[in-house]
């Protein structure tokens, strides 16, 4: 299968918006949107293969994808919500070794071909997250992740509404709205994606997304002391 909307320009994520999963990592409920961004190069479909490197700490992180509809910039929280095309299951895979490396997210979240979204956009007359989407996420079968779209901290509306105050989103623009607790990084001791794991990200009344992690040897490449590029 393959992706469910045409290649998006932006892809924009919000970190630390459920109430469990901001405890888990120990951070103070945020008074802005925590954002970071993807390129469209990370999306996969919903049945794709999950391709990371051998010696990554591999961390699975099951979110709500929302699709943006119509162009909007300052919009307001209801002229955001009105732009809401529709939404998807998204899975938003993070390296967490390259993600610590810095203060910024980034380099541990753009990775090519890891973020599985799908299986279908279900438009806002189909589900209504605000009253309440179960969101799980399983590893091998075992379920490692629940909570419901009702407990976000800021909801598809407030997020599209705030970003649009800084960049214009255009139709098949993705928000992915951020991941509940239950992440492996927070676990004791913590757990990690392995090679042939399979990981199942299911939304009730969107669908489910059915991955199988590949694990290969990448290069290695990294700048060394000295290096003047």
């Amino acid at each position: 299968m393959t992706l469910p909307v045409p290649t998006p320009a932006k892809v924009i994520c919000c970190g630390l918006n459920y109430g469990d999963h901001i405890t888990e990592t120990g951070r103070e409920r945020p008074q802005y949107p925590t954002l970071f961004a993807k390129f469209a190069d990370t999306l996969i479909g919903p049945t794709d293969d999950i391709v990371v490197p051998d010696d990554a700490l591999v961390d699975w992180e099951a979110e709500l994808a929302v699709v943006v509809g119509r162009p909007i910039r300052h919009a307001s929280r209801a002229e955001a919500e009105a732009a809401i095309l529709g939404y998807a299951v998204a899975n938003d895979i993070s390296m967490r070794d390259w993600q610590r490396r810095t203060l910024q997210w980034f380099q541990g979240k753009a990775w090519d071909a890891t973020t599985p979204v799908g299986p279908v956009v279900a438009t806002p007359d189909e589900v209504d997250p605000a009253a309440g989407l179960t969101i799980t996420c399983r590893v091998n079968g075992e379920e490692v992740q629940r909570d419901s779209t009702k407990t976000l901290v800021f909801d598809s509306a407030d997020l599209l509404s705030y970003v649009s105050t800084f960049t214009t989103l255009r139709p098949g623009d993705l928000i992915l709205t951020g991941t509940p607790g239950g992440v492996g990084m927070s676990r004791d001791p913590a757990r990690y994606l392995a090679d042939g794991d399979v990981l199942e990200t299911e939304i009730d009344g969107i669908g489910l997304l059915r991955n199988v992690v590949r694990a290969i040897t990448t290069p290695k490449n990294l700048p060394t002391e000295g290096d003047q590029s």
